[in-house]
């Protein structure tokens, strides 16, 4: 009988990130030959090669690239999900839970939730690393890390915190008053940028904009660059120049007005944050205790 789409994706997917059937077929306990079997069928059913296969390697076209990304996450939170349900939460929460995040996700998605967790799980002792760089989750030691999908490795289980949001440039109403404000990225050149340093390599991070098909990146300068995301929306907030950040860590000033979004046309967006941990290894209680409470308290749209 010929797998469902669903499985048959579920068996796509798992060699996507092996780029091997041949680990495919041991993770998912089958042979090697009902691997390829499946990968066939939904290749016959889409049209359209997934995997360029030869007797060495086994690589994603372009087609499959573009599956693997937009399919991989929601199925590997669905499956998550199943595990969750399965192994149930039971009222005796104790141990310890290690999350690495991202400055950005602070606001919007920990603060929300660490406090109720804390409230409803005493017990567990947690340890909150708020961390912009890529952060290795399994030689570190964490139970999860939160960052965008885009920053997950594949072999990963990801959960969806946040619907997709927008980087947008942001500046103080007084700032705009002195300076004017920019009608396209290119007019960056002639305003205060402050900049952001990734963490990882110390080297300027360029503003990226798209509007339909067409894409820039701009090398903007100013008087101060910072590898805190927190510290450039604070100096945003008083003035002192232009920043890009994530539309959900800004999302209080801009309610309040004391920021103002310009450029909104040429913004891009991100699919979301999401909170992820090894594959292989069994969420911890804690662990599925947090994930529960985030998905009964973010919002969904």
């Amino acid at each position: 009988m010929a797998l469902t789409p669903l499985n048959a994706l579920t068996v796509f997917v798992t060699v996507a990130r092996r780029r091997s059937f041949s680990q495919a077929a041991k993770e998912l306990g089958v042979s090697s030959s009902a691997v390829s079997q499946a990968v066939r069928q939904l290749e016959e059913k889409l049209g359209q090669a997934l995997l360029a296969r030869t007797t060495r390697s086994v690589s994603l076209t372009e087609a499959g690239q573009r599956l693997l990304d937009e399919a991989g996450p929601g199925l590997q939170s669905a499956l998550a999900a199943l595990e969750h349900l399965a192994a149930g939460v039971t009222p005796e929460v104790t141990g310890s839970l290690r999350l690495s995040v991202p400055a950005f996700s602070v606001s919007p998605v920990v603060e929300p939730v660490l406090p109720r967790f804390v409230a409803a799980w005493p017990q567990v002792q947690v340890h909150v690393s708020v961390q912009d760089g890529f952060v290795d989750i399994v030689k570190e030691g964490y139970d999860a890390g939160i960052r965008l999908t885009e920053a997950v490795q594949r072999d990963m289980v990801q959960v969806r915190l946040t619907p997709a949001f927008r980087f947008v440039v942001v500046g103080s109403p007084a700032y705009f008053e002195r300076h004017g404000t920019p009608r396209h990225p290119r007019d960056l050149g002639h305003h205060s940028c402050l900049g952001y340093r990734a963490p990882s390599t110390g080297l300027p991070y360029h503003w990226e904009f798209e509007q339909g098909t067409k894409e820039l990146t701009v090398p903007v300068k100013g008087s101060l660059t910072s590898d805190s995301s927190s510290l450039l929306l604070d100096m945003a907030r008083q003035g002192l120049g232009l920043t890009y950040i994530a539309e959900i860590q800004a999302a209080a000033a801009l309610r309040a007005g004391t920021l103002r979004p310009v450029l909104e046309d040429w913004v891009p967006s991100v699919p979301g944050l999401f909170l992820y941990y090894p594959h292989r290894a069994r969420a911890s209680r804690p662990l599925r205790a947090f994930i529960e409470l985030a998905r009964e308290q973010l919002p969904r749209r």
